[in-house]
C-alpha cells in the first residue's frame, strides 16, 4: 500500500463492498467474543448496517452515517455501554483480525488499526 497514493483508506479497503465484507467479518468474530457479545442484539444486521455507514464516513467515502443519523456523537452513543480498556482491546483484536482474514494488507491492516484505536479507547467509560 502506497499512503501517498491520494486514495482515502475507503478506496484502499474497496470501497463499499471490501468494507461491508471486512465489516461482517468482524461482527462474526464480535458475537463470539465472551466480552464484546453481551453488548449487542440477537439481531446483528442493523449494527452491521450502522457500522458501515459509520466506518465509510470515517475512512474517508461518502457522509452515510451523518445523511442518515445526524452527527456521530460515537462517545454519546456508546455510553449506556460498559466499554471498558479489556473491551476496547477486545474490539479492536476482533477488527484487526477481520482485516487480516480480508487480505488487507500489513501496512494498511496496521494503519486502519492505529487509526481506530483513538476511538476504541475514547469510548472506555467503566472502570
Amino acid at each position: 500500500m502506497d499512503m501517498d497514493s491520494g486514495q482515502t483508506i475507503y478506496q484502499q479497503l474497496g470501497e463499499s463492498a471490501g468494507l461491508l465484507s471486512i465489516i461482517e467479518t468482524f461482527y462474526g468474530k464480535v458475537v463470539q467474543e465472551p466480552l464484546l457479545a453481551p453488548l449487542f442484539p440477537e439481531d446483528i444486521s442493523p449494527v452491521i448496517e450502522r457500522q458501515h455507514q459509520f466506518l465509510t464516513q470515517f475512512f474517508g467515502g461518502p457522509p452515510l452515517y451523518s445523511e442518515r443519523h445526524g452527527h456521530p456523537m460515537m462517545r454519546a452513543r456508546h455510553m449506556r455501554f460498559p466499554v471498558t480498556n479489556e473491551r476496547a482491546d477486545a474490539w479492536l483484536a476482533c477488527m484487526n483480525a477481520a482485516l487480516r482474514e480480508n487480505d488487507v494488507e500489513d501496512e494498511l491492516r496496521e494503519f486502519v488499526i492505529a487509526r481506530l484505536k483513538g476511538p476504541a479507547y475514547h469510548f472506555v467509560n467503566t472502570p
